[in-house]
């Protein structure tokens, strides 16, 4: 059964971003050196700071991403998973969710009547904040692992996967809390989607475009804002 969790004041929990940026520069680099060590016994250190980028650049919060699915359905589904996340880990507070998201509560509202989000069930299965981050955390060292499994020694890569979750808990010891607002969730969120649409039709935007069943000048401009 998922954790409970005993509200708490919000500012004991939540670090402004300079603040984050600075924790997580000066202490998780190191973190990820001796944990990896201790479940190693060596040090590779291409694969620590790969690991400590993709912790302080990507956001701790897991989505589905499914290019099965018209670009609109499936960021209906993403925006279900997104508020119904933070919903489940922040006491089932809707003001604390939109401040949290960076919207108004009355979009908040709109947002659960829409998505169908059941948030008198969600408040019955509330969450510790970090319950998320670990998941995300143990994915990334799960990838990262992956990539690296033609230079570590496989009875090292098998304890070391066997020890996935025992990594991301010694790591949660200095990663504060990382929300993220609705609108950064969104790029990512699309960024991400359309990179694997693309990738799947070779970076053919006419069939990407036809796939996900949006216009192609819509797509142009969606690749040009976000990078891609």
């Amino acid at each position: 059964m998922p954790e409970k969790k005993d509200k708490q004041n919000p500012e004991e929990q939540y670090l402004d971003s300079k603040t984050l940026e600075k924790v997580m520069a000066k202490q998780l680099k190191p973190v990820v050196d001796d944990v990896m060590h201790k479940f190693l016994g060596v040090t590779i250190d291409e694969l620590n700071k790969d690991i400590s980028d993709k912790i302080e650049t990507k956001p701790l919060i897991q989505f589905d991403v499914n290019i099965a699915l018209s670009f609109k359905s499936a960021k209906k589904l993403f925006r279900k998973q997104f508020f119904s996340k933070l919903i489940q880990t922040h006491y089932g507070n809707i003001s604390e969710v939109a401040d949290i998201a960076g919207i108004d509560r009355r979009s908040i509202h709109r947002a659960v009547k829409e998505l169908g989000i059941e948030v008198k069930k969600l408040r019955k299965e509330l969450l510790m904040p970090n319950y998320y981050t670990k998941e995300a955390v143990d994915s990334i060292l799960r990838g990262t692992l992956e990539q690296y499994k033609q230079v570590i020694h496989p009875t090292k890569l098998e304890e070391m996967y066997k020890n996935v979750s025992n990594v991301s808990e010694d790591l949660l010891k200095v990663l504060p809390v990382k929300d993220i607002t609705w609108k950064k969730a969104e790029q990512e969120f699309e960024k991400e989607f359309l990179r694997k649409i693309l990738e799947l039709y070779n970076g053919n935007i006419s069939k990407t475009a036809k796939k996900i069943k949006i216009r192609y000048e819509t797509l142009i401009r969606k690749m040009n804002k976000l990078g891609i």
